[in-house]
């Protein structure tokens, strides 16, 4: 049976989270996704709050994950222990709260999402995360696992993909807002994008207004980061999986633009 799931790319600001809550389920119905993991670490631009939270899950979402500015509103540390379906980077510190990945009952039987992030030019000093997910998958065993590697670097990401080629169903990655075009199935059979994109302002940089980051490349004196004005647009790889096996048949861009 063939089981397939949508991730969507970082969600940034109101924008975002208008998009996510008119368009989610209707691409849901498009792509016949079955399970949904929505990157939401950016939907207050830095951070999220447990009332954006909802709103992502309310609109369609299974699994929020979150990543380098996931401490950024502290009202979502209680949120997260008592919300199973937001889960933050698992290679964080252990005594920091809520989880790092989940398992989920689906009507295919358990799906695991794991979430974590990357070391490269990243805050934070989190753990390995190679050997993270090593000491987490001797724990799950759903035949379905999903990974997210929020990272800066391209090549980080690409060789978390190959370092679990064959063991998981899919890897993707977050954090830089900018598709790749290099959806594949890797050689061993785990789906592998090396970054999804953004859900929010098109006419942006990252998702905020260009003059903003513009003065901050030019060493102006700056202000407060704030999302971009009209169109939007959501980013997001649908991987088809066999249900059965847990390896992945197909990965394929699924973005909608205004």
């Amino acid at each position: 049976m063939e089981y397939k799931v949508l991730a969507v790319g970082d969600v940034v600001g109101n924008p975002g989270l208008e998009r996510i809550r008119r368009n989610l389920r209707q691409l849901k119905r498009k792509t016949g996704a079955d399970f949904v993991v929505v990157n939401g670490e950016n939907a207050a631009v830095v951070g999220i709050t447990p009332d954006q939270a909802e709103t992502i899950l309310d609109a369609g979402a299974d699994c929020i994950t979150l990543g380098n500015h996931t401490w950024a509103k502290r009202e979502i540390v209680n949120y997260m222990d008592d919300c199973h379906q937001i889960i933050r980077p698992a290679n964080y510190a252990p005594q920091v709260p809520g989880r790092g990945w989940q398992v989920f009952d689906t009507k295919v039987g358990d799906v695991a999402v794991i979430d974590l992030i990357g070391r490269v030019n990243m805050d934070y000093g989190p753990d390995n995360p190679f050997l993270a997910v090593e000491k987490i998958l001797k724990q799950v065993k759903a035949k379905i696992i999903l990974v997210e590697l929020h990272a800066e670097a391209t090549s980080e990401k690409l060789a978390m993909g190959y370092s679990l080629d064959g063991r998981v169903s899919a890897v993707w990655g977050t954090h830089t807002h900018v598709p790749t075009a290099d959806c594949q199935v890797l050689p061993r059979g785990t789906g592998y994008v090396t970054d999804l994109g953004m859900t929010g302002p098109k006419n942006s940089v990252l998702g905020i207004r260009p003059e903003l980051s513009i003065a901050k490349f030019r060493g102006d004196l700056t202000e407060r980061y704030r999302w971009a004005e009209g169109p939007t647009k959501l980013e997001a790889v649908l991987f088809t999986i066999d249900s059965a096996t847990g390896k992945c048949l197909k990965a394929e861009r699924v973005d909608e633009w205004d």
